[in-house]
């Protein structure tokens, strides 16, 4: 195999690959990152075995076809550390070359016969969607699933594909958000019966890999596995097994509920603030809407009080409800601070029921007053 190649594009692709390779591994070669050279182009690849990631290089110059074992700290160091444009890149099997204008490593390499092959896009159904879209639904879902439970289901977003629309929900059970985005399905591609849960390591990575955000994408799910290919990669990943919740159980159908409208920068900016006298064991913020306003007030034996008020369009009863401030927070940093939210609100013992005019929903158990 001989290339060249443009250092910083094949850095950027090196760089995202390097999110799948697993720190530990009893298959020490999975510590690396497979290039393979054809006529076509570059492609590297990674993989743990449980997911896995192949992504084009740009900007490479094919002397020789052929294929080479990365190793992942040292010729990520080459990439970031030269200070050339392009670099040369050699290998014969038992070790890889890598000269710059005026530098020059040489270092061993495993056979790349021995790297598992990482599954390609050949599906006939799949959704059709926005990279852009997609995004959206990752980055809304994915801080509310909880990878520290037992429930396995839960460290995931699970996936509802329909015949227009892709819906994402996320849950750690205290929380619950979801995401609904058109999406087009061809080939009859639906979700079904099963269960499609998405770990939220391949979460990120989708997120990561799909930069080009105007781009359509295609999303395949299997029994166990979900495959998305974008115009520069193709992710793949086992599923998280076990049930999910009934999520739609959880937004209630309230025709008595009190409805408000707020925007995302000033009630983020008065969460923070109410929240900066919060700790561990007192971490509740009282909401407490009256006619015209909303006042936060946080309070901590050893750290004191806060009162934040808020002017708001409101002329309903008054109510009052305690909300942990990080998980309020949680969802106004994945919105534009000109959005406009609706909260909806029964009592101080029903969930708050939250939602945006562009299919997002987030629903917050509210925490047990302690005083």
């Amino acid at each position: 195999m001989k290339v060249t190649c443009d250092r910083e594009a094949l850095l950027a692709a090196f760089q995202t690959a390097a999110a799948v390779v697993p720190s530990r591994s009893p298959k020490p070669i999975l510590q690396n990152i497979k290039l393979e050279v054809s006529d076509q182009g570059a492609i590297l690849l990674a993989t743990d075995l449980e997911i896995g990631i192949r992504i084009q290089v740009p900007g490479i110059q094919v002397h020789t076809p052929g294929s080479a074992i990365l190793p992942l700290g040292r010729f990520g160091s080459i990439l970031r550390e030269s200070s050339d444009d392009m670099l040369h890149l050699e290998s014969d099997g038992q070790s890889t070359t890598v000269r710059g204008e005026r530098s020059e490593f040489k270092l061993p390499s495993e056979n790349p016969q021995e790297f598992p092959a990482v599954a390609d896009f050949q599906e006939g159904a799949y959704h059709e969607l926005s990279a852009r879209l997609l995004r959206e639904l990752i980055k809304r879902t994915i801080f509310a699933t909880d990878n520290e439970s037992s429930r396995y289901a839960l460290g995931g977003v699970l996936l509802e594909m329909g015949p227009e629309k892709i819906v994402g929900v996320g849950t750690d059970g205290r929380r619950l958000a979801k995401m609904e985005v058109p999406a087009h399905s061809v080939g009859g591609h639906q979700s079904g019966d099963s269960m499609t849960i998405v770990p939220s390591k391949a979460m990120q990575l989708i997120e990561r890999a799909l930069t080009d955000g105007d781009a359509e994408i295609q999303l395949a799910a299997r029994p166990n596995e979900i495959l998305i290919r974008s115009p520069r990669a193709t992710i793949y990943s086992r599923l998280v097994e076990g049930r999910f919740p009934k999520w739609r159980d959880v937004f209630p159908q309230r025709t008595n509920a009190a409805k408000v409208e707020l925007t995302v920068g000033p009630l983020h900016s008065a969460v923070r603030q109410a929240a900066i006298v919060t700790s561990e064991e007192s971490r509740g913020v009282d909401f407490n809407f009256k006619a015209g306003s909303l006042v936060l007030s946080g309070r901590a034996a050893e750290l004191g009080q806060s009162r934040v008020e808020l002017p708001i369009a409101y002329d309903g009863a008054e109510l009052s409800i305690t909300l942990d401030p990080r998980f309020v927070s949680d969802f106004l940093k994945v919105l534009d601070p000109e959005k406009v939210v609706t909260v909806e609100l029964k009592d101080s013992e029903s969930a708050a029921v939250c939602s945006t005019d562009d299919g997002y929903g987030y629903v917050i158990m509210p925490l047990a007053r302690d005083h």
